[in-house]
């Protein structure tokens, strides 16, 4: 995946790249920005591309596209972690690697796609680097723990389990663990990270659906 738009005011670029711990000026507010554009951008392909779901099923799939680890994915994707600037502590640390630095980064990446050339150039960028990811949407456009629990449901098997590991970041930007446990037809434990519990119990969810159908598979 690559960023098509050229950017005609290069300072732009530097800003949205420099994180809090560089000092300032940094990425904040352009993070604040680019977050509102991309719920905004996304909403309205969902809303064009899954013309039968409803006001929370489209939320859900929102979710799934706009969430820390999502866009940490699509960061990596286009090299951002090589280019931010970080503090010293930060960089000891490895923050150029951390899902909610990188998720920041790209908000606000999109952020100076819109400054510098305004809302079209910022709609057309944000719907080429996210029309692969809406296409690929399951057309159910039910969660994962809803999806996990009907299939257990139907064989007549326990519900999942949802464990709070650890939780970690600052308030603004938490990140939760937890583990999700089935029982049945096979004994499966799988983890989960998200911005908050529920979209970590959703991606751990995920997993442990992938993991049923391929032991169903295998029978």
């Amino acid at each position: 995946m690559e960023l098509t738009y050229t950017f005609r005011d290069a300072a732009l670029v530097a800003l949205a790249l420099t994180h809090r711990s560089a000092g300032k000026p940094n990425n904040e507010r352009m993070e604040f920005l680019g977050d509102a554009l991309l719920g905004a951008i996304v909403a309205e392909m969902l809303y064009e591309t899954h013309p039968k779901a409803t006001e929370g099923e489209m939320s859900r799939l929102r979710a799934q596209l706009v969430n820390g680890q999502a866009l940490a994915v699509m960061a990596r994707e286009l090299e951002l972690g090589e280019r931010l600037k970080l503090g010293s502590g930060e960089l000891k640390s490895g923050g150029f690697r951390r899902d909610s630095i990188l998720a920041d980064a790209f908000e606000a990446l999109v952020a100076a796609v819109y400054l510098d050339g305004g809302f079209e150039a910022c709609r057309d960028t944000v719907r080429g680097l996210f029309a692969n990811r809406v296409a690929a949407l399951p057309r159910s456009s039910k969660d994962a723990k809803t999806r996990l629990q009907e299939w257990l449901q139907a064989q007549g098997w326990p519900l999942p389990q949802y464990e709070l590991v650890a939780t970690e970041g600052e308030d603004h930007a938490r990140i939760f663990d937890v583990n999700c446990v089935v029982t049945q037809p096979v004994s499966i434990s799988a983890p989960g990270r998200g911005n908050s519990r529920r979209l970590a119990e959703q991606d751990a969810a995920e997993v442990v659906l992938s993991r049923l159908r391929v032991a169903q598979d295998g029978h």
